[in-house]
C-alpha cells in the first residue's frame, strides 16, 4: 500500500532532523564537486557555521559546462525576452561560449578571486552571462536591480568594495528608455573603490562618459578561456542585498557550497524541476529568486530557462498570457504583486490564450492572499494545476516553508505558506522565547542552520548576529521576523512582519490578515493596512486601498469595505481610516513598504526610501489621506 502524501512528507521532514549530516550528504551528490566534501556541518564558532568543508564546486562549472560534456549542448538553455517583443535563445554550449568570453575578459581586466564586481543592468543575456562568468572565474558579484537611483546604487558598490562595475545605457520599461547612465555617473561622484567602467550600449542617442569602456572593446580584449576555479564550498559566489523593507539594507553573503546544495535541492523537491522543463521566473536578477530560481538552479538541472525584461503587463495585459502561450511554459514562479497586478485586469486578457503546457505555478515574496490564490488557480487555470505559494527570505537562499511538489503534493489551503520543510527546525515562539501552542500567534523562528542560511553578513559580522542571533531573549535561535501562527494540520500562517502586527485593545491582528479581508471584496486589487496610535484602544487600522478598474472609489464603497473586514475578523479590527489610492509604495522587488505607510499616518520622514518602485506612492498616499481627513472633518 502506497505511504499518503502527507506520511511521504513527514518521513522526509524527519529524515532530515533525526539524522541532519546523513540527509544534507546525499543532498550535496545532486551537484557536481571538484572535490568531494570531508565534512557536512562545522560550527566552531557560533553563531556561525560551515558546511561541507573541504569540498571544491563551482557554481558555473554546474550550471553549464557539466551540461556540455554531457553531451545536452544543443540543448536550449536561455530565452530572453522583453517588451519590445525581442528575443534570443541560447543553447547550453553558446551561452557556455558567451560566459567564457566575458570570464577572459574579467580575467584580462585585472579581477581576480575574492574581488567583487557590481551588476547593474537590466535582465538580459548579458547580464545573467556576465553574473556566471564573475562567479567562473571565482570573483563575487553583487547584482544591484537597474532601476534604483544613484543613492541605492552608490551604497551598494561602497558596501561591497567593487572594483569594477558592470552597466547598460538603458532598460526597457513600460514603453520607455530608461536611462541608466546618469545613474552611474552620479552615483560615482566622489570616492567610490570602482576602477572601471564597462557598458553595454543599447541606445546610440545616449551619451556615456569617455573613461567608461565599450562592451564590445571590453570583450575583444580578453584572452583565452579557462577552467572555472575550483571554489571551497563556504567561499562566497555573490553578496546581495536585502530587499529594502527595513530603512537600511545588508549585504546577505551566499557561498558556492550550501547555497548550490540547498537551492537546488529545493528546486528539484518544491518546484520539481527538471532538464523537460521550460521554466520563467518573473522576477528580476536583482532579486534572490533571479538569482537562484531565473539563473542558477534551472541551469544546474539542465532546463530551459526563461528571463523576461520589462513590465508583465506591457505593450497590453495579455502580455504574460502571450509568452507563456509563445514559449510553451511549463513551471511558472511570480510574486502575489505581480499575481494582484494582472487580477486587475480580469480574467479575459488570459482566457484568449492556450496555458494547457503549464503544470504548476508557484508564488513568493508576500503572502498569496486567499482571493488573489483562487483568482490565479480557479479562473486562470481552471483548478487543472498546483497554484503554490511558500516563503523564504534573501538570507535562507531558497524556499523555508512550502509544499513539495517533487516529494509528495500536500492538500493546498489558500493563504498558508505550507509546511516547515525538511532540514528547517521551525518553532513559533512569544517574545520570552517560549513555544506557543498550535493556533497562536507567535514569532517565527529556526532553531538550527541549514546549508541555504546566509553564515555572515558582508563586512558586518556583529549585525549578524546581533539581527538574526540574538533577538530571541535566552536563545540562540534564528529569528526570521514574521509573526505567523502553525495549525494543528502542521500550515504556517504568516500574518505579517513582527514589528508591523497591530495591537487594538489587547488584541493582536496581522497587517496580512486585513488585508486579505479587503481583498475578499470584489472591487480591491491591492490593499495596504498599518497600525494608527489611539487613545481609547491603543492603536487602530490605517488601510490604503488600490481598486480594480471599472471601479472608483465612494462613500458607499468605503462602507462596504469596512463592513467586509468586520465580518471576516471581528468588532476587533476597528479601522480608523481607509483611503483610496491608485498605488502603494512598494519595494522594487514588489513588497509593501508598511513602514512607509506608517510613516505617512504619523506625519513623520519614512527614512531611507532608495528602494521603492515608486516614490510618487508615498505623496500620493499622504495627499489621499490629507483629502481623507479633510471629508471627515467636513
Amino acid at each position: 500500500m502506497t505511504d499518503s502524501p502527507r506520511a511521504q512528507v513527514e518521513a522526509w521532514q524527519r529524515r532530515a532532523l533525526e539524522d541532519p549530516e546523513r540527509f544534507w550528504r546525499e543532498a550535496a551528490a545532486g551537484v557536481a564537486w571538484f572535490t568531494p566534501p570531508e565534512h557536512v556541518f562545522e560550527q566552531p564558532d557560533p553563531p556561525s557555521f560551515r558546511w561541507f568543508g573541504g569540498g571544491t564546486t563551482n557554481i558555473a562549472h554546474n550550471a553549464l559546462d557539466r551540461h556540455v560534456s554531457a553531451g545536452r549542448g544543443d540543448h536550449p538553455a536561455l530565452i530572453a525576452r522583453n517588451e519590445r517583443g525581442e528575443r534570443r535563445q541560447l543553447t547550453y554550449a553558446e551561452l557556455l561560449a558567451e560566459v567564457d568570453r566575458i570570464a577572459a575578459a574579467l580575467r584580462a581586466s585585472g579581477v581576480q578571486r575574492g574581488d567583487r564586481v557590481t551588476i547593474y543592468m537590466p535582465t538580459c543575456v548579458e547580464s545573467i552571462a556576465a553574473m556566471l562568468a564573475v562567479v567562473r572565474i571565482g570573483a563575487i558579484h553583487s547584482v544591484v536591480f537597474a532601476g534604483f537611483g544613484a543613492g541605492a546604487l552608490r551604497d551598494r558598490i561602497v558596501a561591497s568594495g567593487s572594483r569594477l562595475l558592470l552597466t547598460a545605457d538603458v532598460t526597457y520599461r513600460k514603453g520607455r528608455d530608461v536611462a541608466l547612465t546618469p545613474i552611474v555617473a552620479a552615483a560615482l561622484e566622489g570616492e567610490t573603490p570602482v576602477e572601471r567602467v564597462v557598458i553595454l550600449r543599447r541606445d546610440p542617442h545616449i551619451e556615456a562618459p569617455s573613461s567608461w569602456t565599450a562592451w564590445d572593446a571590453f570583450l575583444e580584449a580578453g584572452g583565452e578561456p579557462a577552467a572555472p576555479e575550483a571554489m571551497g564550498a563556504d567561499e562566497p559566489a555573490f553578496v546581495i542585498a536585502t530587499s529594502g523593507t527595513t530603512a537600511r539594507p545588508k549585504l546577505a553573503v551566499h557561498g558556492h557550497g550550501g547555497y548550490q546544495v540547498y537551492a537546488t535541492a529545493m528546486g528539484r523537491w518544491i518546484f520539481d524541476l527538471r532538464p523537460e522543463d521550460r521554466w520563467w521566473c518573473t522576477s528580476d536578477i536583482g532579486w534572490i529568486v533571479g538569482h537562484a530560481y531565473m539563473v542558477h538552479v534551472p541551469l544546474i538541472v539542465g532546463a530551459t530557462t526563461i528571463a523576461y525584461e520589462g513590465a508583465l503587463d506591457h505593450p497590453d495585459a495579455e502580455a504574460p498570457w502571450r509568452l507563456v502561450e509563445e514559449e510553451r511554459v511549463t513551471g511558472l514562479f511570480s510574486s502575489p504583486t505581480a499575481i494582484r497586478s494582472l487580477m486587475r485586469h480580469g480574467n479575459e486578457p488570459p482566457a484568449q490564450h492556450d496555458l494547457s503546457t503549464v503544470t504548476r505555478a508557484v508564488s513568493a515574496g508576500e503572502v498569496l492572499n486567499a482571493p488573489a490564490w483562487e483568482w490565479l488557480s480557479r479562473d486562470v487555470f481552471g483548478d487543472r494545476i498546483p497554484v503554490i505559494d511558500h516563503m523564504w527570505q534573501t538570507e535562507t537562499g531558497g524556499p523555508i516553508f512550502g509544499n513539495p511538489l517533487g516529494v509528495a503534493r500536500l492538500p493546498i489551503k489558500p493563504g498558508s505558506a505550507g509546511v516547515a520543510l525538511a532540514g528547517v527546525d521551525a518553532a513559533v515562539v512569544d517574545r520570552d522565547g517560549h513555544p506557543v501552542p498550535p493556533g497562536t500567534k507567535g514569532i517565527m523562528t529556526i532553531r538550527r542552520p541549514f546549508p541555504g542560511l546566509i553564515a555572515t553578513l558582508w563586512g558586518e559580522p556583529q549585525r549578524y548576529v546581533d539581527d538574526y542571533w540574538s533577538r530571541v531573549p535566552g536563545q540562540s535561535v534564528y529569528y526570521v521576523g514574521d509573526a505567523a501562527h502553525v495549525d494543528e494540520d502542521g500550515y504556517v500562517w504568516f500574518a505579517g512582519r513582527a514589528d508591523e502586527i497591530i495591537k487594538i485593545a489587547a488584541h493582536r491582528i496581522g497587517t496580512i490578515e486585513v488585508e486579505t479581508a479587503l481583498l475578499r471584496h470584489p472591487a480591491v486589487a491591492e490593499a495596504g493596512v498599518t497600525g494608527r496610535p489611539d487613545e481609547l484602544r491603543g492603536e487602530v487600522i490605517a488601510a490604503f486601498v488600490v481598486l480594480k478598474a471599472g471601479h472608483a472609489p465612494s462613500d458607499a464603497l468605503r462602507a462596504e469595505l469596512l463592513a467586509a473586514v468586520r465580518d471576516d475578523l471581528g468588532p476587533v479590527a476597528v479601522i480608523g481610516e481607509l483611503t483610496f489610492v491608485s498605488m502603494l509604495p512598494k519595494t522594487r522587488s514588489g513588497k509593501i513598504m508598511r513602514r512607509v505607510l506608517r510613516a505617512v499616518v504619523l506625519g513623520t520622514d519614512p527614512g531611507d526610501i532608495t528602494t521603492i518602485e515608486d516614490e510618487g506612492s508615498v505623496e500620493e498616499a499622504r495627499e489621499a489621506l490629507v483629502e481623507l481627513r479633510g471629508a471627515l472633518r467636513s
